[in-house]
């Protein structure tokens, strides 16, 4: 049991890289080499990304996954037809389909996030249903902030606020919710009346 926890809990610094890296160097290579060899290496970088998870989890986890194919599809269709419109869609795209699956999961009664988080987090039904919530609207928010900057600015500005906006913006979200997180936590000591659903 043990090995199993420690494969899936790479360390919290490396994980963090695997977001990061592939995300510089997209942001580098634009700098050095334009948008299309640019797509191209982050296209390399995100599949280098999945398969450094999968050789240390055993699995690729479902955000991560998602997201490369995305990048795989609208980066191929980037360099296909030479056509830098299809990469600055795909976080527009992205983001909207993570809202729209979190918003349509608590139309059925049910909470995404908690299937994907659950094992990290013991919170109370009330709270996965918030935090669930405020995701679904920062997506949201981030496809918003995707159409403004891609439509009113230069490439190489949107590459910029797609590394130094969108990863910070994400990283100030997620700690914000913390102390609501820990208000809705459940004792280690056994499951909640909320936790049997």
């Amino acid at each position: 049991m043990s090995n199993s926890a420690s494969a899936a809990a790479p360390n919290p610094l490396l994980k963090l890289a695997l977001e990061i890296g592939p995300l510089a160097l997209f942001f580098l290579t634009n700098a050095k080499a334009g948008i299309f060899w640019a797509t191209a290496v982050f296209m390399v970088a995100i599949l280098v990304s999945l398969t450094i998870n999968w050789l240390l989890e055993r699995r690729v986890p479902t955000l991560p996954l998602v997201t490369g194919i995305f990048v795989l599809v609208f980066g191929g269709l980037t360099l296909i037809l030479q056509d830098e419109l299809f990469i600055k869609l795909k976080p527009t795209i992205v983001n909207t389909l993570f809202a729209v699956i979190l918003f349509g999961g608590l139309f059925w009664g049910k909470s995404f996030l908690k299937s994907l988080m659950g094992s990290m987090f013991r919170m109370t039904d009330l709270g996965w249903r918030m935090l669930t919530i405020r995701w679904a609207l920062f997506f949201v928010l981030l496809a918003v902030l995707n159409e403004i900057v891609w439509r009113n600015t230069s490439t190489d500005t949107w590459v910029s606020f797609k590394v130094f906006g969108i990863m910070p913006l994400t990283i100030l979200f997620s700690l914000s919710q913390l102390p609501a997180m820990n208000r809705h936590q459940l004792p280690n000591d056994g499951p909640g009346k909320e936790d049997a659903a």
